[in-house]
Protein backbone atom coordinates (compact mmCIF):
# COMPACT_ATOMS: atom_id res chain seq x y z
CA UNK A 1 0.00 0.00 0.00
CA UNK A 2 2.97 2.54 0.67
CA UNK A 3 4.78 1.49 -2.25
CA UNK A 4 1.80 2.17 -4.55
CA UNK A 5 0.98 5.37 -2.60
CA UNK A 6 4.51 6.65 -3.32
CA UNK A 7 4.48 5.61 -7.20
CA UNK A 8 1.06 7.02 -6.95
CA UNK A 9 2.25 10.41 -5.86
CA UNK A 10 5.24 10.51 -8.20
CA UNK A 11 3.31 9.90 -11.41
CA UNK A 12 1.16 12.86 -10.36
CA UNK A 13 4.12 15.31 -9.65
CA UNK A 14 5.56 14.56 -12.86
CA UNK A 15 2.61 14.59 -14.85
CA UNK A 16 1.93 18.02 -14.09
CA UNK A 17 5.64 19.35 -14.99
CA UNK A 18 5.14 17.32 -18.00
CA UNK A 19 1.94 18.88 -19.17
CA UNK A 20 3.67 22.22 -20.15
CA UNK A 21 4.24 20.55 -23.63
CA UNK A 22 1.88 19.39 -26.03
CA UNK A 23 3.32 16.74 -28.27
CA UNK A 24 2.43 15.07 -31.83
CA UNK A 25 2.02 11.76 -32.12
CA UNK A 26 0.91 9.90 -35.50
CA UNK A 27 -1.60 13.14 -35.49
CA UNK A 28 -2.50 13.67 -32.98
CA UNK A 29 -2.52 16.42 -30.31
CA UNK A 30 -1.29 15.55 -26.76
CA UNK A 31 0.26 16.20 -23.12
CA UNK A 32 3.23 15.27 -22.85
CA UNK A 33 2.19 13.87 -18.90
CA UNK A 34 -0.11 11.32 -20.97
CA UNK A 35 3.82 9.44 -20.83
CA UNK A 36 3.25 8.12 -17.28
CA UNK A 37 -0.29 9.79 -16.02
CA UNK A 38 -2.37 6.41 -17.22
CA UNK A 39 -0.37 4.91 -14.05
CA UNK A 40 -2.25 7.28 -11.79
CA UNK A 41 -5.23 5.68 -13.11
CA UNK A 42 -3.91 2.27 -13.34
CA UNK A 43 -3.10 2.81 -9.42
CA UNK A 44 -5.83 3.81 -8.22
CA UNK A 45 -7.43 1.00 -10.08
CA UNK A 46 -5.30 -1.49 -7.80
CA UNK A 47 -5.55 0.56 -4.38
CA UNK A 48 -9.65 0.78 -5.53
CA UNK A 49 -9.77 -3.45 -6.04
CA UNK A 50 -7.64 -4.61 -3.22
CA UNK A 51 -8.10 -2.11 -0.58
CA UNK A 52 -11.29 -0.66 -1.16
CA UNK A 53 -12.60 3.02 -2.23
CA UNK A 54 -11.81 4.54 1.16
CA UNK A 55 -8.08 3.40 1.11
CA UNK A 56 -7.72 5.06 -2.33
CA UNK A 57 -9.55 8.35 -1.38
CA UNK A 58 -6.73 8.71 1.53
CA UNK A 59 -4.27 8.53 -1.51
CA UNK A 60 -5.66 10.58 -3.94
CA UNK A 61 -6.08 13.14 -1.44
CA UNK A 62 -2.07 12.80 -0.27
CA UNK A 63 -1.59 13.25 -4.31
CA UNK A 64 -3.57 16.48 -3.93
CA UNK A 65 -1.81 17.61 -1.17
CA UNK A 66 1.98 16.60 -2.79
CA UNK A 67 0.64 18.79 -5.46
CA UNK A 68 -0.06 21.83 -3.86
CA UNK A 69 3.27 22.03 -2.30
CA UNK A 70 4.80 21.53 -5.65
CA UNK A 71 3.18 24.29 -7.19
CA UNK A 72 3.97 26.80 -3.89
CA UNK A 73 7.41 25.53 -4.08
CA UNK A 74 7.76 26.38 -7.82
CA UNK A 75 6.04 29.96 -7.44
CA UNK A 76 8.73 30.67 -4.12
CA UNK A 77 11.52 29.32 -6.60
CA UNK A 78 10.29 31.85 -9.59
CA UNK A 79 10.16 34.72 -6.92
CA UNK A 80 13.61 34.35 -5.89
CA UNK A 81 16.29 36.96 -6.94
CA UNK A 82 18.70 35.69 -10.15
CA UNK A 83 21.82 35.07 -9.65
CA UNK A 84 23.67 37.94 -11.77
CA UNK A 85 25.10 34.46 -14.41
CA UNK A 86 22.14 32.66 -14.65
CA UNK A 87 20.32 34.07 -17.56
CA UNK A 88 17.61 31.31 -17.34
CA UNK A 89 15.05 32.56 -15.96
CA UNK A 90 12.43 33.25 -18.61
CA UNK A 91 13.04 29.25 -19.90
CA UNK A 92 12.10 28.58 -15.81
CA UNK A 93 9.13 30.77 -16.19
CA UNK A 94 7.46 29.34 -19.38
CA UNK A 95 8.13 25.51 -17.86
CA UNK A 96 7.37 25.72 -14.10
CA UNK A 97 5.30 29.00 -14.32
CA UNK A 98 2.26 27.52 -15.85
CA UNK A 99 2.82 25.32 -13.20
CA UNK A 100 -0.23 27.03 -11.30
CA UNK A 101 -2.52 26.56 -13.96
CA UNK A 102 -1.57 23.30 -15.18
CA UNK A 103 -1.76 22.32 -11.43
CA UNK A 104 -5.16 23.97 -10.29
CA UNK A 105 -6.01 21.89 -13.93
CA UNK A 106 -5.01 18.64 -13.45
CA UNK A 107 -5.95 18.78 -8.86
CA UNK A 108 -9.80 20.01 -10.41
CA UNK A 109 -10.28 17.10 -13.18
CA UNK A 110 -8.19 14.25 -11.24
CA UNK A 111 -10.33 15.05 -8.25
CA UNK A 112 -13.60 14.69 -10.23
CA UNK A 113 -12.34 11.71 -12.68
CA UNK A 114 -10.37 9.77 -10.34
CA UNK A 115 -13.32 9.61 -7.66
CA UNK A 116 -15.74 8.32 -10.72
CA UNK A 117 -13.09 5.77 -11.77
CA UNK A 118 -13.15 4.17 -7.84
CA UNK A 119 -16.77 4.82 -7.46
CA UNK A 120 -17.58 3.20 -10.38
CA UNK A 121 -15.17 0.15 -9.54
CA UNK A 122 -16.54 -0.38 -6.10
CA UNK A 123 -20.31 -0.05 -7.54
CA UNK A 124 -19.22 -2.75 -10.39
CA UNK A 125 -17.08 -5.02 -7.84
CA UNK A 126 -20.36 -5.20 -5.76
CA UNK A 127 -22.63 -5.69 -8.34
CA UNK A 128 -20.62 -8.41 -10.20
CA UNK A 129 -19.70 -10.21 -6.77
CA UNK A 130 -16.30 -9.35 -7.82
CA UNK A 131 -15.98 -11.35 -11.17
CA UNK A 132 -14.90 -9.41 -14.37
CA UNK A 133 -12.19 -7.98 -13.08
CA UNK A 134 -11.12 -6.38 -16.34
CA UNK A 135 -14.40 -5.23 -17.92
CA UNK A 136 -14.52 -3.44 -14.77
CA UNK A 137 -11.03 -1.64 -15.08
CA UNK A 138 -11.61 -0.68 -18.54
CA UNK A 139 -15.47 0.44 -18.41
CA UNK A 140 -14.39 2.71 -14.70
CA UNK A 141 -11.59 4.12 -16.86
CA UNK A 142 -13.64 5.25 -19.84
CA UNK A 143 -16.11 7.01 -17.12
CA UNK A 144 -12.94 8.43 -15.34
CA UNK A 145 -10.69 8.94 -17.78
CA UNK A 146 -12.99 10.96 -19.77
CA UNK A 147 -14.36 13.10 -17.03
CA UNK A 148 -10.88 13.84 -16.08
CA UNK A 149 -9.61 14.89 -19.59
CA UNK A 150 -12.41 17.04 -20.49
CA UNK A 151 -11.75 18.63 -17.63
CA UNK A 152 -8.67 19.10 -17.23
CA UNK A 153 -7.94 20.34 -21.18
CA UNK A 154 -10.51 23.12 -20.46
CA UNK A 155 -9.02 24.28 -17.41
CA UNK A 156 -5.56 24.46 -18.58
CA UNK A 157 -5.79 25.26 -22.35
CA UNK A 158 -9.32 27.57 -22.47
CA UNK A 159 -8.08 30.92 -23.87
CA UNK A 160 -4.71 29.55 -25.29
CA UNK A 161 -6.05 26.96 -27.86
CA UNK A 162 -9.12 27.12 -30.22
CA UNK A 163 -12.13 25.38 -29.54
CA UNK A 164 -11.39 22.46 -32.39
CA UNK A 165 -7.71 22.29 -31.22
CA UNK A 166 -9.38 22.02 -27.40
CA UNK A 167 -11.39 18.82 -28.88
CA UNK A 168 -8.70 17.38 -30.35
CA UNK A 169 -6.78 17.12 -27.44
CA UNK A 170 -9.81 15.68 -25.62
CA UNK A 171 -10.66 13.18 -27.82
CA UNK A 172 -7.02 12.24 -28.39
CA UNK A 173 -5.85 12.01 -24.95
CA UNK A 174 -8.87 10.13 -23.82
CA UNK A 175 -8.46 7.64 -26.66
CA UNK A 176 -4.88 7.19 -25.38
CA UNK A 177 -5.40 6.81 -21.97
CA UNK A 178 -8.28 4.21 -22.17
CA UNK A 179 -5.82 2.67 -24.60
CA UNK A 180 -2.67 2.69 -22.42
CA UNK A 181 -5.10 1.28 -19.30
CA UNK A 182 -6.28 -1.25 -22.05
CA UNK A 183 -2.93 -2.13 -23.07
CA UNK A 184 -1.87 -2.51 -19.40
CA UNK A 185 -4.20 -5.10 -18.45
CA UNK A 186 -1.85 -8.43 -19.06
CA UNK A 187 0.15 -6.43 -16.02
CA UNK A 188 -2.12 -5.30 -14.17
CA UNK A 189 -4.68 -8.37 -13.22
CA UNK A 190 -1.31 -10.29 -12.48
CA UNK A 191 -0.35 -7.67 -9.95
CA UNK A 192 -3.72 -7.50 -8.73
CA UNK A 193 -4.11 -10.75 -7.92
CA UNK A 194 -0.76 -11.30 -6.11
CA UNK A 195 -1.70 -8.30 -3.94
CA UNK A 196 -5.04 -10.11 -3.04
CA UNK A 197 -3.11 -13.00 -1.82
CA UNK A 198 0.26 -11.44 -0.04
CA UNK A 199 -2.31 -9.30 1.78
CA UNK A 200 -5.19 -11.14 2.46
CA UNK A 201 -7.47 -8.59 1.38
CA UNK A 202 -9.57 -8.43 -1.40
CA UNK A 203 -12.17 -5.51 -0.05
CA UNK A 204 -15.69 -4.83 -1.15
CA UNK A 205 -17.70 -1.43 -0.68
CA UNK A 206 -20.77 -2.88 0.50
CA UNK A 207 -21.28 -0.52 3.24
CA UNK A 208 -18.78 2.29 2.10
CA UNK A 209 -19.54 6.29 2.34
CA UNK A 210 -18.66 7.52 -1.06
CA UNK A 211 -18.46 10.82 0.04
CA UNK A 212 -14.60 12.29 -1.17
CA UNK A 213 -14.84 14.77 1.36
CA UNK A 214 -14.68 11.73 4.24
CA UNK A 215 -11.04 11.19 5.19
Amino acid sequence: YSIITGLFVATLLIANTLDSKIFMFGGLALPAGIIIFPLAYLFGDILTEVYGYAASRKVIWTGFASVILMVITYEIAGLLPTAPFWNHQEAFNIILGNAPRIALASIVAYFVGEFCNSFVLAKMKVISAGKGMATRFVLSTLVGEGVDTIVFVLIAFAGIMTGSALLQVIVSAWLVKVGWEIIALPLTIPVVKWLKKVESEDYYDTHTNFSPFKI
